[in-house]
């Protein structure tokens, strides 16, 4: 069966190119061994890519031994699901700029995000390509 996203409907790909997911797969799935829960597909901007930097999680510097090309600003990216939710506590609470928190991708978006974020939060962040 396939995964389900956060409207209901068959998991979308985030990413392939650069490829992304936890199974680096392009899919934001579930995985018993991830950790990080890498079920959030996020376009990436340059507010959220510095946040994340300064918090010890570089995004932008290659990492081959990982299979990670490194992020620029527009990749989409399955990230963290605490990291998101980090920089979305941090802006409210820090009132840093709305684009810390990467827009969200909601059809490929994993359903299990909503364990964690009520949905109309994400479609306050949602990504409108």
């Amino acid at each position: 069966m396939s995964e389900r996203n956060v409207l209901g409907e068959e998991l979308a790909t985030c990413s392939g190119d650069p490829t992304t997911g936890f199974e680096r797969d392009g899919c934001c799935g579930t995985h018993p061994d991830d950790r990080g829960r890498h079920e959030l597909c996020a376009v990436m901007t340059d507010e959220f890519l510095t946040f994340s930097a300064e918090r010890g999680n570089d995004l932008v510097t290659p990492r081959p031994e990982f299979d990670f090309p490194g992020l620029e600003p527009g990749d989409r990216w399955c990230l963290c699901l605490g990291r998101w939710l980090e920089a979305l506590d941090a802006t409210r609470a820090q009132q840093l700029p709305e684009t810390t928190v990467p827009p969200v991708v909601l059809d490929a978006t994993n359903e299990a995000v909503l364990d964690s974020v009520e949905i109309e939060t994400l479609e306050n962040h949602a990504y409108d390509a």
